[in-house]
Protein backbone atom coordinates (compact mmCIF):
# COMPACT_ATOMS: atom_id res chain seq x y z
CA UNK A 1 0.00 0.00 0.00
CA UNK A 2 1.65 3.49 -1.04
CA UNK A 3 1.24 6.17 1.29
CA UNK A 4 -1.53 8.02 -0.82
CA UNK A 5 -3.61 4.62 -0.35
CA UNK A 6 -4.47 6.19 3.62
CA UNK A 7 -5.27 9.44 2.48
CA UNK A 8 -8.80 10.57 3.43
CA UNK A 9 -11.24 12.34 0.42
CA UNK A 10 -11.13 15.36 1.80
CA UNK A 11 -7.49 15.01 2.39
CA UNK A 12 -7.05 14.62 -1.52
CA UNK A 13 -9.08 17.42 -2.28
CA UNK A 14 -6.54 19.65 -0.01
CA UNK A 15 -3.35 18.50 -1.31
CA UNK A 16 -4.77 18.93 -4.73
CA UNK A 17 -6.07 22.63 -4.24
CA UNK A 18 -2.29 23.23 -2.53
CA UNK A 19 -1.10 21.38 -5.72
CA UNK A 20 -2.83 24.65 -7.82
CA UNK A 21 -1.14 27.17 -5.89
CA UNK A 22 -4.08 28.04 -3.75
CA UNK A 23 -3.84 29.43 -0.08
CA UNK A 24 -5.12 27.89 3.27
CA UNK A 25 -7.51 31.00 2.85
CA UNK A 26 -8.59 29.90 -0.55
CA UNK A 27 -8.80 26.13 0.31
CA UNK A 28 -11.27 27.24 2.90
CA UNK A 29 -13.16 28.92 1.19
CA UNK A 30 -13.55 26.53 -1.52
CA UNK A 31 -13.84 23.90 0.76
CA UNK A 32 -16.91 26.01 2.97
CA UNK A 33 -14.58 25.49 5.49
CA UNK A 34 -11.99 27.58 8.60
CA UNK A 35 -8.57 27.87 7.76
CA UNK A 36 -8.31 25.48 10.79
CA UNK A 37 -9.64 22.84 9.68
CA UNK A 38 -7.69 22.96 6.43
CA UNK A 39 -4.38 23.39 8.35
CA UNK A 40 -5.86 20.49 10.20
CA UNK A 41 -5.93 18.61 6.96
CA UNK A 42 -2.37 19.10 5.64
CA UNK A 43 -0.70 18.35 9.11
CA UNK A 44 -2.42 14.95 8.66
CA UNK A 45 -1.79 14.40 4.81
CA UNK A 46 1.86 15.58 5.90
CA UNK A 47 2.42 12.71 8.25
CA UNK A 48 0.72 10.10 6.26
CA UNK A 49 2.97 10.96 2.83
CA UNK A 50 5.63 11.70 5.06
CA UNK A 51 6.26 15.37 3.78
CA UNK A 52 7.12 18.70 5.86
CA UNK A 53 6.40 21.28 3.73
CA UNK A 54 3.31 22.44 1.13
CA UNK A 55 6.15 23.02 -1.89
CA UNK A 56 6.67 19.01 -0.98
CA UNK A 57 2.99 18.25 -1.07
CA UNK A 58 2.51 19.89 -4.56
CA UNK A 59 5.36 17.98 -6.05
CA UNK A 60 4.54 14.67 -4.25
CA UNK A 61 1.11 15.29 -5.88
CA UNK A 62 2.64 16.70 -9.36
CA UNK A 63 5.18 13.40 -9.20
CA UNK A 64 1.98 11.53 -8.89
CA UNK A 65 -0.43 12.31 -11.75
CA UNK A 66 -1.21 16.15 -10.67
CA UNK A 67 -4.87 16.67 -11.22
CA UNK A 68 -5.80 13.21 -11.95
CA UNK A 69 -3.69 11.87 -9.30
CA UNK A 70 -6.68 10.92 -7.51
CA UNK A 71 -7.91 8.75 -9.95
CA UNK A 72 -4.79 6.00 -9.33
CA UNK A 73 -5.63 5.80 -5.49
CA UNK A 74 -7.05 2.28 -4.65
CA UNK A 75 -10.68 3.13 -4.96
CA UNK A 76 -11.42 0.89 -1.62
CA UNK A 77 -8.74 2.49 0.74
CA UNK A 78 -10.76 5.64 -0.30
CA UNK A 79 -14.30 6.53 0.04
CA UNK A 80 -16.41 7.33 -3.38
CA UNK A 81 -15.20 10.89 -3.60
CA UNK A 82 -17.36 13.87 -2.95
CA UNK A 83 -18.68 15.91 -5.94
CA UNK A 84 -15.98 18.96 -6.37
CA UNK A 85 -14.27 20.94 -8.81
CA UNK A 86 -10.46 23.02 -8.58
CA UNK A 87 -11.10 26.37 -10.03
CA UNK A 88 -9.16 26.28 -13.01
CA UNK A 89 -6.18 28.74 -13.17
CA UNK A 90 -7.69 31.43 -14.95
CA UNK A 91 -10.97 30.93 -12.50
CA UNK A 92 -10.82 33.64 -9.14
CA UNK A 93 -11.45 31.77 -5.88
CA UNK A 94 -13.50 33.93 -3.75
CA UNK A 95 -11.86 36.40 -1.51
CA UNK A 96 -13.18 37.39 1.77
CA UNK A 97 -10.77 40.17 2.18
CA UNK A 98 -11.46 43.69 1.76
CA UNK A 99 -10.07 46.66 1.12
CA UNK A 100 -7.55 47.71 -1.47
CA UNK A 101 -5.64 44.12 -1.12
CA UNK A 102 -9.03 42.04 -1.37
CA UNK A 103 -9.40 44.01 -4.73
CA UNK A 104 -6.51 43.49 -5.88
CA UNK A 105 -6.33 39.62 -4.91
CA UNK A 106 -9.42 39.16 -6.52
CA UNK A 107 -8.42 41.21 -9.60
CA UNK A 108 -5.31 39.39 -10.13
CA UNK A 109 -3.03 42.35 -9.91
CA UNK A 110 -0.81 43.26 -7.45
CA UNK A 111 -0.92 46.17 -4.92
Amino acid sequence: MQPRDRLSAKEIQVATLVWQGLTNKDIAAVLHTSEQVVKNYLRTTFDKLGVWTRLELALYVASHGGANWHAQIRTDSVAQLPAWSAPAAEEKVPYAGTGAKAASVASGSAV
